[in-house]
């Protein structure tokens, strides 16, 4: 594809994202759901004016590193340490129930073959974290206990959508499962997870010490920009989504974040403030670029509207998508708005479900219909969750 193009094509999807975001929030809608809709617009779904590349999907995945750079710099890793039984009783169930049900109804009421209900399943799995932890922050949500207590399940139910990935993918070619193969991706981004931050707590340490010595701030933003992506190009090495080693980064970065028993490596403050200060600009440069990238993937045009099986299909898809994961919020405690807020926000499949969707097709295990009705309940969840949070949050407290 021609610069100049990409030019034209970024000029054209940053001033519409803005927007557009901006007047769904004066509608009372999270501004996320006006930049997909701009991405559908725009995109192949209706007037085809900017197409998929490369370069779109780099600076899209940009948006999402820095946007979780940026909750992981701003979470309170006691929170989600306290959170973390319940996080994890979330992320279970929420991964679990779709992909089991998901499976029954495939393979028992539609007669797909295994590997097609397995798939179908796992698609259903995936929570979009980018998407979740936008809307939150859209609602004024994200200090919330139960904001933390998603953002913990949303990083775990990320990766076992990372790790069922990869074992179907290796059943799709074997028919078998390698146990073997997915118990060491596990541990892999077991390790990681384990020690990526103290390593962080050890860069963030340096930096703060060479600004010092150098008596300048000016190195600190490139520097820790160069720090995420290395963390993110880690992730991905191990298996896990890169999205995570820049979740990583954040934390290590976060002034909550302490090593124990090692006070000395410890940023100083203004470290920390430059770090926000230079990252936010470009949080809100990038990120509207990935939530635009999300509805650019979308393809409506590959869905038959007048076909009957479509119907059927994509409506019982779509009950279990949502009864599934909104059944994750009532295995915690906590007020009804509460439990809802919480399965209402891992909800959306996003981009995660487009990549299982796509998986399939290029694999054959997805015939058109089915493609397109995998398309059509990624779009339905993503789009649903922020207006259905916001909906919640508009009504009084109801104890339980």
């Amino acid at each position: 594809m021609e610069i100049h193009l990409i030019f034209l094509y970024l000029a054209i999807l940053l001033f519409f994202a803005r927007i557009s975001g901006d007047v769904f929030a004066k509608l009372g809608i999270p501004s996320v759901i006006g930049e997909i809709f701009v991405g559908i617009i725009l995109g192949q779904s209706v007037l085809g004016i900017i197409p998929l590349s490369d370069v779109m999907r780099l600076l899209a995945e940009l948006g999402i590193i820095l946007l979780l750079f940026h909750i992981g710099l701003e979470a309170d890793l006691k929170q989600l340490t306290r959170v973390g039984f319940s996080a994890a009783a979330v992320a279970i169930t929420g991964a679990l129930a779709p992909m089991i049900t998901g499976f029954l109804v495939s393979y028992y009421i539609f007669n797909f073959s295994t590997i097609t209900s397995l798939f179908i399943g796992g698609t259903l799995t995936a929570t979009s974290i980018g998407v979740t932890v936008r809307v939150l922050e859209d609602i004024g949500k994200m200090r919330e206990k139960f904001a933390q207590v998603v953002l913990a399940a949303a990083v775990l139910d990320d990766i076992f959508g990372v790790v069922v990935l990869a074992a179907l993918y290796e059943f799709s070619k074997t028919l078998q499962i390698n146990v073997n193969a997915t118990l060491i991706l596990v541990l892999y981004i077991g390790t990681f997870f384990l020690f990526a931050p103290i390593v962080g707590k050890i860069f963030a340490y340096l930096v703060s010490s060479l600004s010092k010595k150098l008596d300048t701030l000016d190195f600190v933003p490139p520097v820790v920009v160069a720090i995420i992506l290395l963390f993110a190009y880690a992730a991905h090495e191990i298996g896990s989504p890169e999205i995570l080693g820049a979740f990583t980064a954040g934390i290590a970065f976060s002034r909550r974040f302490t090593i124990p028993f090692a006070a000395a490596f410890q940023a100083d403050k203004a470290i920390i403030y430059k770090i926000e200060e230079s990252i936010n600009p470009l949080i809100w440069l990038f990120t509207p670029i990935f939530f635009v990238y999300v509805g650019l993937q979308i393809n409506l045009k590959a869905i038959d509207f007048t076909s009957a099986n479509f119907w059927i299909l994509s409506v019982l898809l779509f009950i279990i998508a949502v009864l599934t994961k909104l059944s994750a919020g009532f295995v915690i405690r906590g007020t009804l708005k509460e439990r809802l807020s919480v399965g209402m926000a891992m909800l959306p499949r996003g981009e995660v479900g487009l990549i299982f969707a796509e998986f399939g097709r290029l694999s054959g295990i997805y015939d058109n219909t089915l493609y397109a009705v995998i398309i059509f309940v990624v779009a339905l969840t993503t789009l649903f969750a922020p207006i259905g949070l916001k909906k919640i949050w508009s009504q009084k407290e109801v104890e339980i």
